[in-house]
């Protein structure tokens, strides 16, 4: 992503924000291409995931079984704004603008950009640690991971000015992480279903009652997801090599999320900017 440039902290122009949109419709055509590693791997990874434990399969099986709740809840995933707030504040004073909101787009990039890579060292950190014990310390890594997934994509949700109090921006941060975890063929639905919800506002369509027709269909969402993440994790089973396993798909995984949750939120706020102004075609 060519983020805009920190500089004097005033807002961006209506050519900069078509600029930056253009920027987010390029990421999204390359999420839809089927890549060749892809093709080449998708195969050995489903026969893989036959193999890998059951143990593993059932502890992800739970874990995305929470999410429901927090859809409806919040619960224990929750964010709170305040440090993100903080780093709002410092990062624009850096740039030369004021330290109270609303913030540029170039403010909001980099505040972003710090946080994932920030969790993004985190990650590979617990990955390398509860690799080294193999199966027996996985369990203890997939909820870290988890969690840590979900809190990344509300902070970064938050640094473009979506509250993740509303039930709506917590099902809109599932969806991210969906995305994220997806092959190229689950990449282009959910993309195609978030094209379809977002107003040209950068809002989201649907209120109460499409939020409650999502968390029925959930199970479906949640068996792919599962199946896709126990693949990748599953070389971290093999004891004391897991730990480079466990770095890598971690910190891999990670990045993953916090480039979705950066790119998705990002178009958000640049067609909420770009509707503040009057702009009609986009």
């Amino acid at each position: 992503m060519t983020e805009t440039t920190l500089g004097s902290g005033g807002m961006e122009t209506q050519a900069e924000l078509r600029a930056a949109l253009e920027e987010v419709r390029s990421w999204e055509k390359e999420q839809r291409q089927l890549m060749i590693w892809e093709r080449v791997t998708r195969l050995p990874f489903k026969l893989l995931d036959k193999i890998t434990p059951k143990i593993v399969h059932e502890k992800i099986g739970l874990l995305l079984d929470e999410l429901g709740s927090y859809i409806q809840n919040g619960g224990n995933y929750l964010v709170a704004g305040r440090k993100v707030g903080e780093l709002m504040s410092e990062v624009s004073r850096e740039a030369g603008g004021k330290a109270e909101g609303p913030y540029p787009l170039a403010v909001m990039d980099e505040v972003a950009r710090r946080l994932s890579k920030s969790r993004s060292n985190y990650a590979t950190a617990q990955g390398a640690t509860t690799g080294f014990g193999g199966v027996f310390t996985l369990a203890a890594d997939i909820p870290a991971v988890l969690g840590l997934s979900l809190k990344v994509i509300q902070e970064i949700g938050l640094c473009y000015g979506f509250n993740p109090l509303e039930k709506e921006e917590r099902i809109f941060a599932v969806k991210v992480m969906q995305l994220a975890s997806s092959e190229t063929i689950g990449k282009r639905a959910i993309l195609e279903e978030l094209n379809l919800e977002l107003g040209r506002d950068g809002g989201t369509f649907g209120g109460e009652g499409a939020a409650v027709s999502k968390i029925q269909g959930w199970r479906e969402v949640i068996a792919a997801y599962r199946d896709n993440w126990s693949s990748k994790k599953l070389l971290q089973t093999i004891p004391v090599a897991g730990m480079l396993f466990g770095a890598y798909t971690n910190r891999e995984m990670l990045k993953g999320v916090s480039e979705a949750a950066r790119m998705l939120y990002r178009k958000r706020r640049i067609l909420a900017r770009l509707a503040e102004i009057g702009e009609t075609s986009l």
